[in-house]
């Protein structure tokens, strides 16, 4: 079911299984700005994932946060970038249909961890009912043009930089979408001849496999922490995202 707050932000709970109380980590919500969108999505995050309708334009795209909740800049980004579109769209400026998922599992991300329930959301996507597989299905009915799925990366893990996971095959504009953020914001990109391999299960893959272009971008950060400037540099991978598919006239 669909719920209003009082500025008509329409929000959708797609999973029932991942609710959390956002505001139990610490580390994540000191950093939220409280605006009336995040209060009214922080609050509805309790009772599962929430995805977020803004602009009713034909260009259909999906972005995603949080599918490791212990990654926190991309989730405090995701919510910076709602309330930036949210304008955009109320003055007739947003150049499309944004459906945006800031928390995929806020029960991970109250328990600042990798895992909900003890599972990788990011290699089960292919499994049924898993919550990044009830977002893929979403992404398939709603017939988004691409997903960005955004997360950080710890040093000395993988990739341990700042980049953009992408593939060619069989879905070759995921490539051109990396390689567009890439030239805008700097980020690496990071090239794999063909989706599934070596990461099955991953949204990014998943998505790429049955033809929908996704990429996954990542920025440098310890594991259960952030701060302004690398929440700033996710925000800016996600802008990137929408220019490319002409949603926003202008990158800064």
């Amino acid at each position: 079911m669909n719920e209003l707050n009082r500025n008509d932000l329409e929000l959708e709970i797609i999973s029932s299984q991942s609710g959390g109380f956002i505001s139990a980590n610490r580390n994540i919500f000191n950093n939220i700005d409280l605006s009336g969108n995040s209060k009214f999505i922080l609050n509805q995050a309790i009772k599962g994932t929430p995805m977020l309708k803004i602009g009713d334009g034909p260009t259909k795209v999906m972005l995603v946060a949080g599918v490791h909740g212990n990654e926190l800049a991309p989730q405090i980004a995701a919510l910076n970038l709602i309330d930036y579109i949210y304008d955009l769209d109320l003055n007739g400026k947003l150049k499309g249909t944004v459906y945006a998922i800031p928390f995929a599992s806020p029960k991970s991300t109250m328990e600042n961890s990798r895992y909900l329930d003890g599972m990788d959301l990011n290699r089960s996507a292919h499994l049924p009912h898993t919550v990044t597989n009830i977002i893929l299905k979403k992404a398939k009915d709603l017939e988004v043009s691409a997903i960005g799925d955004f997360h950080s990366s710890a040093p000395n893990s993988n990739p341990g930089k700042e980049g953009i996971f992408c593939t060619k095959v069989p879905c070759s504009k995921s490539y051109f979408i990396a390689e567009h953020i890439s030239e805008k914001v700097g980020s690496e990109k990071i090239l794999y001849p063909s989706a599934g391999v070596p990461f099955k299960g991953a949204l990014e893959d998943e998505a790429n496999l049955i033809q929908i272009p996704a990429i996954t971008c990542e920025v440098l950060s310890a594991i259960g922490y952030s701060n302004e400037k690398i929440c700033k540099r996710s925000y800016l991978q996600m802008k990137a995202f929408l220019e490319y598919f002409g949603m926003i006239d202008y990158f800064i």
